[in-house]
């Protein structure tokens, strides 16, 4: 018996079923309370993109660490969920921070979570892809918050 082809091809068979339970369970991000609570205002639309344009984006706000509200121009959003966590991007004194060579900020593309007042990295994570959101009408916002 060759018992390191044996212990290989075991690793191999052990790697390979990790990897598909892994992708077996794919889910969606869970979110904060204060997080859903921004996210009323908004009604996803499923229509995804894998990158925006740096000089259409106005501003990026961290809901918590696995959630960031695109502001694209003046009245379009985007909600971009992290597959995993982004330390420290919910924190009041942090920034975000990011370097490309395009001229868009894209799927996969690794943001630095910076503290303001120390300059220290509290994180980094890789974006996902921009859902589109499109802002719910006044009334039936008022409708949603009285049936609350």
């Amino acid at each position: 018996m060759n018992f390191p082809k044996t212990y290989a091809a075991m690793g191999l068979a052990l790697a390979t079923a990790g990897a598909l339970a892994a992708c077996a369970s794919v889910e969606r991000p869970e979110i904060t309370p204060e997080a859903e609570a921004r996210l009323d205002d908004f009604e996803r639309t499923g229509e995804m993109r894998n990158c925006l344009s740096l000089t259409a984006i106005d501003r990026i706000e961290p809901l918590d660490e696995r959630h960031f509200l695109v502001r694209v121009g003046l009245n379009d959003y985007y909600l971009n969920e992290i597959p995993g966590r982004c330390s420290g991007a919910g924190r009041f004194n942090n920034r975000i921070q990011y370097v490309t060579s395009l001229a868009q900020l894209c799927r996969n593309e690794i943001i630095t979570i910076v503290d303001n007042a120390t300059g220290f990295i509290a994180g980094s994570c890789g974006l996902g892809a921009f859902e589109r959101l499109v802002e719910k009408p006044e009334d039936e916002e008022t409708e949603d918050a009285a049936e609350s």
